[in-house]
């Protein structure tokens, strides 16, 4: 079964609607974004989390020991890298914790998905040039990847049925398109779920 992440919790409002409907995966972002929180908020969120979803820290070129302090207080689960962040660093990173690392890719021209294959992460995230705006890519440019690998990128309700039928990732990554003025919609979100969950 296909895994969902909804990205971008911001309020116990949000942390309400995903517990109403059991995505596998929620993401608190921790770097420079209109959705960026503290970690004060993401532990009273977290607090209020269904224990059976698994908490995502995002992060973009982050001190080590911000990371680790973040893992170690309970609040995050899985790490999700942003950056420019290298095996060196997801090596480092992995020597200090034994939480799940996904790192993102920007897949822009083919064969950008596969150069990533032999990285210490134990996912990847397949976006656009623009990751994090909400715009899809050509989905055709991932090709095989034989690691696990989250997709993101511009994915709605509209859309979702179309890419799996071309695509199937470990998991879908979805956050603008599951808001409407900028604030997530349990409805979106519902119905995201069950295009995901019943095609």
């Amino acid at each position: 079964m296909i895994k969902i992440k909804i990205c971008g919790m911001l309020s116990l409002w949000d942390i309400e609607a995903v517990n109403n409907v059991n995505p596998e995966y929620i993401g608190f972002v921790f770097a420079e974004s209109r959705r960026k929180i503290t970690p004060q908020m993401a532990l009273v969120m977290r607090e209020k989390l269904d224990p059976a979803i698994i908490p995502v820290g995002v992060f973009v070129n982050e001190d080590l020991e911000k990371i680790i302090y973040l893992v170690e207080r309970g609040i995050i689960d899985v790490i999700q890298l942003h950056g420019s962040e290298n095996g060196d660093y997801i090596g480092r990173l992995k020597a200090l914790t034994d939480k799940p690392v996904i790192k993102a890719v920007a897949v822009i021209n083919e064969g950008d998905a596969q150069k990533w294959a032999e990285s210490p992460a134990d996912y990847l995230l397949m976006d656009g040039e623009s990751g994090g705006k909400g715009k899809t890519f050509n989905w055709d440019l991932i090709g095989k990847v034989e690691k696990p690998f989250f997709l993101a990128g511009g994915l709605c309700p509209k859309n979702i049925g179309h890419a799996l039928e071309k695509i199937k990732p470990f998991a879908v990554d979805v956050s603008s398109g599951v808001e409407t003025d900028g604030f997530k919609d349990p409805a979106k979100i519902r119905e995201f779920i069950r295009m995901v969950r019943n095609g």
